[in-house]
């Protein structure tokens, strides 16, 4: 049983329901495990910030003196993002030497950390004048 928790009638319901389905397994003799966490970012996020990184491939603005591309620019953001929020960034050496940033999965984030990410990339983008999906939409 998946079930997303809206507000605290509707959790009650669904709890309810996972205790009568738990009982009986438990009954039986089973092992159950249950895991109660904080819904992951959405799809809207995940598209609008995939647009973003888009956005940024589109405009050629340089980093460290060539162009990326959006693939790049969702790294560069997401350990930006993760060191301008005081989480962990760790640089090690790869497998064949090279050097590469171990960083957060954006599809396991949470809503919040996702809105987190998408509010500093288009103030990364507002602060060296890339224009954005959502500039064009403002002004449509």
């Amino acid at each position: 049983m998946r079930s997303t928790l809206y507000n605290p009638q509707q959790a009650k319901g669904v709890i309810d329901a996972l205790w009568m389905q738990a009982k009986a397994q438990l009954m039986a003799g089973r092992r159950m495990v249950v895991t109660l966490k904080e819904e992951t970012r959405r799809d809207g996020q995940n598209k609008k910030f995939h647009a973003i990184c888009g956005d940024l491939e589109k405009s050629k603005f340089p980093w460290m003196g060539k162009p990326r591309t959006a693939a790049q620019w969702k790294v560069l953001l997401v350990s930006g993002h993760a060191v301008a929020t005081k989480e962990e960034a760790e640089l090690i050496p790869g497998l064949e030497g090279e050097f590469i940033n171990i960083r957060e999965s954006t599809a396991l984030m949470t809503v919040r950390r996702g809105a987190s990410l998408i509010e500093y990339s288009l103030s990364f983008c507002a602060m060296n004048r890339i224009p954005t999906i959502e500039d064009a939409e403002a002004f449509a």
